[in-house]
């Protein structure tokens, strides 16, 4: 991995924070339709250089001044996003600058992918595919409808991303994979980069504030519901994953790449930046004089993102590791719904006690399969 690559990341922190920022700012279904949608749109631009990157080195060349206009266009596109939908008054036209930031970047991204595949006919030939409905869809649309409003704006962006997503997976296997090793800690970069911005929303929830034993324990609570995530992506699935996908072959090292990597870690990342939207709500429930701290409870969408949010990490994690090694993880499963059922009791629990309680059924999922699954955890971990 390079260090052009984690300067790179550091574009997506910050449009991780601004989506969190979208869907806390106004928590309505409608608004977390679109801090969804607009979560979608920045994971497919990185994923487009996480393929990149697996081909070519980032940080030489050509490659490494295409990266820069590439961060450019993706800074000013994460600087956009309040405005994605709906312009502000003063200054440009927020959802066409937010179109275009994004067009630009995928035009860079297919333009370096033509030159390096100059001597690859079969690769030129797979990205020929691929761009021709990659642009028509995720970009043009996107474009046209900065132009509109309302539903037909949203029906908009939900075909830019929804037809650019199944065009991919139809255009055929011909890519290239040079480094299972470099591709997957890729994606494991991002799943960590999720975590730290969900780590951010606890300090944010409580900025400014007085410290007191609430304050503490919520912080602590919320941290080690992060680290909790990060144990059970990290312990084993990710190791089973990479395993599989080190030594599969041609087209089949590709579809892993393609549904464990590229689709299978969406839900993760989504699932992370749900709970990040919760855990600020809890801390600034905790934090905020207006509330009471031992009997305040968090209801609606911010309690259906705290729990919501790691049922929706397990379930992507199931299913990144099912496609990979053909395993199915059913204490995480049964924990994802145990989690959906908790939402509707944890709604009449102060907020504090209900954040506890995602934290006591996540630790009781790590603890169980550590000691059920000690041997071939131990063969994975230390192959």
């Amino acid at each position: 991995m390079t260090q052009l690559e984690l300067f790179f990341d550091l574009v997506i922190v910050f449009a991780f924070t601004m989506v969190t920022a979208l869907a806390a700012d106004d928590p309505t279904a409608a608004n977390l339709l679109r801090a969804g949608l607009v979560l979608a749109l920045m994971w497919w631009l990185w994923i487009a250089y996480s393929w990149l990157g697996n081909v070519v080195k980032a940080d030489e060349g050509i490659t490494r001044v295409a990266m820069f206009v590439a961060m450019g266009g993706a800074f000013i596109a994460a600087l956009t996003i309040p405005e994605a939908f709906s312009d502000m008054p003063g200054g440009w036209f927020g959802p066409l600058v937010f179109a275009i930031a994004y067009l630009v970047v995928r035009l860079v991204h297919v333009g370096i992918f033509w030159v390096i595949s100059a001597e690859d006919p079969q690769l030129r030939g797979q990205l020929l595919r691929w761009a021709l409905g990659s642009i028509t869809f995720g970009t043009t649309l996107l474009v046209i409808a900065a132009m509109t409003e309302g539903i037909v704006q949203i029906a908009l962006w939900l075909a830019a991303i929804v037809g650019d997503m199944v065009w991919t997976w139809a255009a055929g296997t011909d890519w290239r994979i040079n480094s299972a090793k470099h591709f997957a800690e890729r994606y494991g970069l991002i799943v960590i980069v999720a975590l730290g911005e969900s780590i951010v929303s606890i300090g944010i929830g409580v900025a400014g504030l007085p410290v007191s034993w609430p304050i503490v324990l919520g912080s602590m609570l919320g941290l080690a519901v992060s680290g909790l995530l990060w144990w059970l992506y990290f312990d084993v699935a990710a190791i089973s994953i990479e395993h599989a996908f080190a030594h599969a072959r041609g087209a089949h090292q590709i579809k892993i790449a393609q549904n464990s990597y590229t689709y299978g870690h969406f839900p993760m990342i989504a699932g992370v930046i749900a709970l990040s939207l919760g855990l600020k709500k809890v801390l600034y429930y905790v934090g905020d004089s207006s509330h009471h701290t031992l009997t305040d409870a968090l209801y609606g969408i911010p309690l259906g993102a705290l729990y919501g949010g790691p049922a929706l990490f397990l379930l992507g994690v199931v299913a990144a590791k099912y496609y990979a090694v053909k395993e199915v993880s059913i204490g995480r499963v049964v924990t994802a719904v145990l989690l959906v059922v908790l939402a509707p009791l944890a709604s009449q629990l102060p907020a504090l006690a209900s954040l506890a309680l995602l934290c006591a059924v996540l630790a009781a999922l790590v603890v169980f399969e550590t000691v059920r699954y000690a041997t071939p955890r131990d063969e994975i971990r230390h192959a």
